[in-house]
């Protein structure tokens, strides 16, 4: 079952969207392959300090985030990789790693890469390693109105 808040989110702003069970997998890369889309379509939650402050930046699975870029479009110098002890916990309704990109769900300010709005649709764990959601993307960015940036980079494999 999908997270229950973000499934109450999407259905109470009327949003169209659908639920996709797959074998357990740990990387959006991996998700991506079982469901049967390009790694472009599959969106991943990285999550990040930016000033002390947690934060989503949201790119396709195939993408890595550019921190150099990331900071000098922010403006600040103060972004690194959050650790799992600094999220584990902000997160009660999902399992560890599997965090949907609302996190106006959960109070956090989330940054979208541009890239993902190259696609009509994403998907992105919907709180398990066994489920994801997909949508239109402009779904996505109507309901959690992201801060979109151009921060990433197509990681080679």
């Amino acid at each position: 079952m999908p997270v229950k808040t973000l499934k109450e989110f999407l259905d109470s702003s009327n949003i169209k969207y659908v639920t996709i069970k797959h074998s357990l997998a740990y990387t959006s890369q991996e998700i991506a392959a079982s469901i049967h889309i390009k790694g472009k379509e599959m969106a991943k939650s990285v999550l990040v300090k930016i000033n002390g402050k947690l934060a989503f930046c949201v790119i396709p699975a195939s993408y890595k985030v550019d921190f150099e870029k990331l900071k000098k479009t922010i403006g600040t110098e103060n972004i690194r990789l959050a650790n799992e002890v600094e999220f584990k916990d902000k997160f009660p309704d999902c399992e560890v790693g599997a965090m949907p990109p609302f996190g106006n769900l959960y109070g956090l300010d989330v940054y979208a890469d541009t890239s993902l709005a190259e696609d009509e649709e994403i998907a992105f764990n919907a709180g398990s390693h066994t489920e994801v959601i997909r949508m239109a993307y402009s779904d996505f960015e109507k309901l959690v109105k992201p801060k979109k940036l151009s921060f990433s980079f197509l990681s080679k494999l």
